[in-house]
């Protein structure tokens, strides 16, 4: 039933560590999710360095889903978008044939406190990879279908799951869901994606004989249903869907094409990507001399 268990990666941001989950050499894609990592759990104290913060920076051919357990940033992009994140909120920002974005702890920086959180990249499939780009914002059970059981609270972040459908605008069948289960509780994931995959942002739970911990990400073989058994509080984070194909990943563009990332490259290198409406008076450069870039990922 598990096929494979990632360990997330810690990266040091400078003031801040996510555990990077994927790509992972050995399985570098979960239907369409390609990169997905864990924002801390950090705590910050009032007015921490502003090294901390993403300066402005592009993408192309994918989404980005941003969600929080803990904290707020404040979210600033070239289509004139101006939001601030809190928990159990979703940001879902579309690339297509070009964004640029700057996420910021402007509240975290005033007031201090925990930041921990998910953010997803989710690859277009290839007709969609050069739609215009735009951002969203969700809230509440009406964008967010939330269910509650006994021991489990489950919230439906993005696609369709358990007969519920969120209202974050996918280009293609997936599945994103945030659970929350208490001690001894039990729930299953059914087999109706051919990729699925379940994250363990904090606690332990069982699954198919196996103890899974914190900052352990379960990649699933298809076609059975997968039971859960937390063995203490845990949050668990659900996702997967169908394929979209092989994918290139350099920095922060995603594209079914190589030659399109080097036009990407090229682009900012050159300014011709215009830069956040709220937040243009710095950026990322693009890194220089990058190792060739890794085989299409899918």
């Amino acid at each position: 039933m598990i096929d494979l268990v990632i360990e997330a990666r810690r990266k040091n941001l400078g003031n801040f560590e996510v555990g990077r989950v994927l790509p992972f050499h050995a399985h570098r894609m979960v239907g369409p999710f390609t990169f997905l990592d864990h924002m801390g759990p950090a705590t910050f104290q009032p007015g921490f360095a502003k090294d901390a913060d993403v300066r402005p920076h592009p993408h192309i051919g994918l989404s980005t889903l941003t969600y929080l357990f803990q904290g707020e940033i404040t979210h600033r992009d070239s289509v004139g978008s101006l939001a601030v994140i809190k928990p159990n909120e979703v940001n879902w920002m579309t690339a297509g044939s070009g964004i640029t974005h700057s996420e910021r702890f402007e509240g975290l920086r005033a007031h201090g406190g925990r930041m921990d959180g998910m953010q997803a990249w989710i690859a277009l499939p290839k007709e969609y990879e050069e739609i215009d780009p735009s951002f969203t914002h969700h809230e509440g059970p009406a964008d967010l279908p939330y269910y509650e059981e006994g021991g489990l609270k489950a919230r439906l972040i993005a696609g369709e799951a358990f007969g519920a459908k969120s209202n974050v605008p996918v280009y293609s069948p997936l599945f994103y869901v945030h659970w929350e289960l208490e001690p001894g509780t039990t729930a299953a994931l059914p087999a109706e994606y051919s990729e699925r995959a379940a994250y363990v942002a904090e606690g332990r739970v069982e699954v198919d004989g196996r103890e899974l911990t914190t900052a352990q990400m379960a990649v699933f073989a298809p076609g059975d249903t997968v039971v859960f058994k937390a063995l203490e509080r845990s949050t668990v984070m659900l996702m997967g869907g169908e394929p979209v194909g092989p994918r290139f990943i350099e920095w922060n563009f995603v594209s079914s094409s190589k030659d399109r990332i080097e036009q990407a490259k090229a682009d900012w290198r050159a300014g011709r990507m215009k830069l956040p409406d709220l937040d243009h008076d710095e950026f990322i450069p693009l890194p220089e001399g990058p190792p060739p870039p890794p085989p299409p990922m899918s």
